[in-house]
């Protein structure tokens, strides 16, 4: 899908350039306007008859630009420039908005009666946008270290500066603009046989510590916390998985101490395989490593000893929304948080969400057979954590459910699966970064009320991952609803926690899965912010980890 994205946004800068270059026909259809000495904007004056053709064609040009960048997966040292192109397409659409009065250097009598204030948005937005067009070139250029890029950037601001002496000078304006526009549009061409040829590889993928992807010492599969934070309270500790192929990474010992020496050849021998069969790294003097995930694997926090909890945060949900929690059960419990792909500090989905891999992701993260473990969950995630009981009976000691999202056997229009599969792309675009950016820490604050502590709402990914666990919803409640028919639900202790307006199915589901239902009345739907003694208190209940 991201080849796809490159695709798309060439087509955008191509279909810009054609665009952008329709004064070209121009020349014969408004004989007014002198070719020579008028500008190429004084074909879309309001005193020219083809004035709306040539408007259109700026305002879509700017937009077709401005599109381009949008869908332009990111790699993060190339901002600047397409920052200052989105600007040139932004301020081209402005032009177009905003026509002159009259063709002001091919009639002497335009401005005698003096010019509207769109005349002057219009020379300024002109203006603006040759200043950023020509910063894009420059910008990009140096990213690309490509001579075409430096040649047609260093043609542009040749003719940008016989524009200005040819004003200054009162002769040939419009050949010298003429000739700048032919620049710009070769060079926006050139831009989109850049993204199609390209080998750069999004450095989203890794996005989610608050830094640049290049400031990750062990690649895109090592996942670090925002400067000031450690991912959690009271000794919490972030397990992120190593590179692929390299030496697994001892987390830092307890009580302030530093982590132990690794082996002279930097490896830590792995144990036999368990029961279960699944590797376990041996776990160095004074620490303890859990089973590294692939690279890129989620984001995991880990803090407390004893009896295993594991927490899987509801929709949009991160990490840090449980600290409360973890906080109060990490003195009897072993808590274990972790961001699934797109949110918290994980990196970007591959595939779409489904039921069942959500599932075999929560059973990557609970310990191997025979330690069980309580599974704490909320919202949307009560399903994967009730499919993950059907499926894994002898895993599961205990179950507390958080506000569950009640069960619809309808699946999804075609069209939304469709648009599922493009949001794990289109969570690494310069689109889905500025769309994070203006809207991700106010709704962030809206919907908790709270402030998000380590940045990761304004990431790109988040909103794109959000929205793509929404539109799954309707295939993952079918599955469930399937697996229900299939699976019986073992017999462990379930305990369902509401708030004050929620819903009867609720408590039918409390009922059908042989637990209890324990209401809030005075929080509503921010339990594990509101309410973390409730949470705290079900999972160390004695129906609960006995």
């Amino acid at each position: 899908m991201e080849r796809r994205l490159y695709v798309f946004a060439a087509c955008a800068f191509i279909v810009a350039a054609v665009l952008g270059s329709a004064w070209i026909t121009g020349q014969f259809t408004t004989p007014a306007v002198d070719r020579t000495h008028g500008f190429v904007s004084e074909l879309a004056a309001r005193d020219q008859p083809w004035t709306r053709l040539f408007r259109v064609c700026d305002g879509l040009a700017g937009l077709a630009c401005a599109l381009g960048v949008l869908l332009v997966p990111r790699v993060a040292r190339e901002w600047p420039g397409w920052l200052a192109l989105a600007a040139f397409g932004l301020l081209t659409f402005v032009g177009g908005l905003f026509p002159l009065d009259c063709a002001a250097l091919s009639d002497p009598s335009c401005a005698a009666g003096g010019v509207s204030l769109a005349h002057r948005l219009h020379e300024t937005a002109g203006a603006l946008g040759t200043l950023a067009v020509l910063a894009a070139m420059a910008l990009l250029a140096a990213c690309w270290r490509s001579w075409v890029a430096w040649l047609l950037t260093w043609l542009s601001l040749v003719t940008t500066l016989l524009l200005v002496i040819a004003l200054l000078a009162g002769q040939g304006a419009g050949l010298a603009h003429r000739a700048q526009l032919t620049v710009i549009a070769f060079w926006l061409v050139y831009v989109a046989l850049h993204l199609l040829v390209t080998d750069d590889v999004p450095q989203d993928r890794a996005d989610g510590a608050g830094t640049a992807a290049t400031d990750d010492p062990y690649g895109a599969g090592c996942l670090r916390v925002a400067p000031g934070r450690m991912g959690g309270v009271g000794g919490a500790r972030v397990l992120p998985p190593p590179p692929a192929g390299g030496p697994v990474i001892p987390p830092p010992a307890g009580d302030g101490q530093a982590a132990p020496p690794p082996p002279a050849d930097g490896r830590v021998p792995p144990r036999p395989p368990t029961a279960s069969g699944r590797m376990v790294p041996a776990a160095p003097a004074g620490g303890r490593v859990l089973p590294p995930p692939p690279a890129g694997g989620p984001h995991v926090v880990e803090q407390g000893e004893g009896p295993a909890v594991l927490i899987t945060a509801g929709p949009g949900g991160a990490w840090f929304h449980w600290d409360a929690v973890a906080e109060l059960l990490a003195g009897r419990r072993r808590v274990i948080r972790f961001d699934r792909p797109g949110l918290g500090l994980s990196p970007r989905p591959v595939t779409p969400p489904t039921l069942y891999a959500e599932v075999a992701r929560l059973a990557a993260l609970a310990p191997a057979h025979p330690e069980q473990v309580t599974l704490v969950a909320h919202g949307v995630a009560c399903w994967h954590a009730e499919a993950f009981a059907r499926l894994h009976p002898l895993c599961l000691a205990g179950l507390v459910l958080v506000d569950p999202a009640c069960v619809a056997g309808r699946r999804p229009y075609a069209a939304a699966r469709n648009a599922g599969r493009w949001l794990p792309a289109l969570g690494g675009t310069w689109g889905a970064a500025v769309l994070a950016r203006l809207t991700g820490p106010v709704a962030h604050r809206l919907l908790t009320g709270r402030p998000d502590p380590s940045g990761v709402y304004v990431l790109g990914k988040v909103p794109a991952a959000v929205v793509g666990e929404w539109l799954a919803r309707g295939d993952m409640a079918a599955d469930l609803l399937l697996l229900r028919a299939d699976k019986p639900f073992p017999a462990v202790p379930v305990t369902v926690i509401s708030g004050a307006d929620a819903d009867r199915c609720q408590a039918r589901l409390a009922a059908a899965l042989g637990g209890r239902h324990v209401r809030l009345p005075e929080i509503g739907r921010r339990i594990p912010l509101r309410a973390p003694h409730a949470i705290a208190e079900a999972v160390t209940a004695g129906h609960v980890n006995a």
